[in-house]
């Protein structure tokens, strides 16, 4: 019998003042909210890893404040991406991955790149890129030992065991929409970000041992919600993937691959939060998916 992945599903940052009194209680205090959070999704997407290096002091907060099983997804770092352009990333690719990702341990999921929608294709620049990826945390921790001196004081240089570091992109711009692109996501096992937005190019190529989606409002960027067909189409692609199948309605820009007997892991996250959508339409796919973590007893 064919392996089923694991499916998770959560929302792109917890900390939101307009969630407040509508999707967290009123009186919870902020300092709770990820614990809130964490009761009712097995996964959330940093934010704050993609505007500047954090702590590992951070980082084993918010691990202290989840339960066992949950996986946060990490935001890479806009200096990489959107300042530097992938261009000379080495020594800035180290700081990041000695900021304190590694002290997550079993709790570090996938590491995002999103890029700027002006950024083109460069097969040069995103092979040499993707090189430079760790693929587990024996690689990640040596590139780490490589930071410079800038992170004196705040680095965290162990890892706990051996496990995979996966790697998704969210592209931006047309000209990712090619054959050439997705052969080097799959020669480097990088998986592409099932985007759902009306702005940039919806993707559903397979091309890692994983599927990451971001839903982030089909109608209006940031701000649409989903309704009821739109989650059941949804759940059907995420059966599909899970079962290491694609969707009979992926839109692709190359041949699809074959069927994996193993399955695949689902990473969902909604990101239109901007009227409060993405808590209650992620609850919603999660139930239907059957993906909702197990409620701890005591309260928030």
């Amino acid at each position: 019998m064919a392996r089923q992945g694991t499916i998770r599903v959560g929302i792109s940052g917890w900390t939101y003042p307009p969630w407040r009194g509508v999707y967290y209680p009123k009186g919870l205090a902020q300092k709770k909210e990820l614990a809130y959070a964490a009761e009712r999704f097995r996964s959330v997407e940093v934010n704050g890893t993609f505007y500047g290096l954090q702590r590992p002091e951070s980082f084993a907060r918010w691990s202290e404040e989840t339960p066992e099983g949950f996986v946060f997804a990490i935001k890479g770092s806009r200096y990489i991406t959107h300042m530097k352009r992938l261009k000379e990333v080495e020594t800035p690719l180290a700081n990041f991955m000695a900021s304190g990702l590694l002290r997550l341990g079993p709790k570090l999921g996938p590491i995002l790149w999103q890029f700027p929608p002006q950024m083109k294709f460069d097969q040069e620049r995103f092979a040499r890129f993707f090189s430079l990826l760790p693929k587990d945390t024996e690689e990640a921790l040596a590139l780490a030992r490589r930071h410079d001196e800038r992170m004196k004081g705040r680095v965290w240089l162990e890892a706990q065991g051996r496990g995979p570091v996966r790697h998704a992109v969210e592209i931006r711009h047309e000209s990712f929409c090619c054959e050439a692109f997705i052969a080097l996501l799959r020669r480097h096992g990088v998986a592409l970000v099932v985007a759902d937005t009306p702005a940039w190019p919806l993707l559903m190529d397979v091309t890692a041992d994983f599927v990451y989606c971001r839903l982030h409002g089909a109608e209006q960027l940031y701000a649409s919600g989903y309704n009821d067909e739109a989650l059941d189409r949804w759940a059907e692609r995420v059966r599909a993937w899970s079962a290491g199948r694609e969707p009979a309605d992926a839109n692709r820009a190359s041949a699809p691959l074959k069927p994996r007997a193993n399955g695949r892991d689902v990473y969902v996250y909604f990101d239109n939060d901007v009227k409060v959508y993405a808590p209650f339409n992620a609850e919603a796919l999660a139930a239907r998916l059957a993906a909702q973590p197990a409620r701890q007893t005591k309260s928030a």
